[in-house]
């Protein structure tokens, strides 16, 4: 008889499998930054990776656009405005709304941050041939796209 736990999920487990993905992903991203003396943290990465991708938005958006609350995207803001990632400047059309954007260095570090998130990307995928790897995306989106497009309350 076996006595080894499992390395794989029961199939009722969906929830917690893709919990387990998201977690392993979180930490191994992590610790590749950390190896690479980046100085991040995920929370970090992905505010950098939001302006780099959409462009310059409001504290508010950015925060709304990650599901963190206001407080703190703040003190991440602080955080990687003091490390000169990013900037704060008034909004054109708002002069009481600021604007969150990359700097120079933000810009050059996402371009290295990219790198990093695809190699870990790669390495996640690895066992999956190209066909799979485009059928598992195409699975995570049409159950992102039914979880969103339901109002209904369901469990996990």
């Amino acid at each position: 008889m076996n006595t080894e736990p499992s390395t794989t999920a029961p199939e009722e487990s969906f929830g917690v499998l893709l919990w387990l993905v998201k977690h392993e992903l979180v930490r191994a991203l992590e610790r590749d930054l950390a190896a690479d003396g980046v100085g991040l943290r995920h929370t970090q990465f992905l505010v950098i990776k939001r302006l780099a991708t959409l462009g310059p938005m409001s504290a508010s958006e950015l925060a709304r656009s990650l599901e963190h609350d206001c407080g703190a995207m703040t003190r991440i803001l602080d955080q990687l405005e003091h490390k000169g990632y990013l900037r704060r400047h008034k909004h054109a059309q708002d002069r009481r709304a600021l604007r969150i954007e990359l700097t120079d260095a933000g810009e050059a570090m996402w371009r290295h941050l990219d790198t990093i998130n695809q190699n870990l990307i790669d390495r996640a995928q690895r066992d999956l041939d190209p066909s799979e790897r485009k059928r598992l995306l195409d699975y995570l989106g049409r159950v992102l796209g039914a979880l969103r497009s339901d109002n209904t309350p369901h469990s996990a």
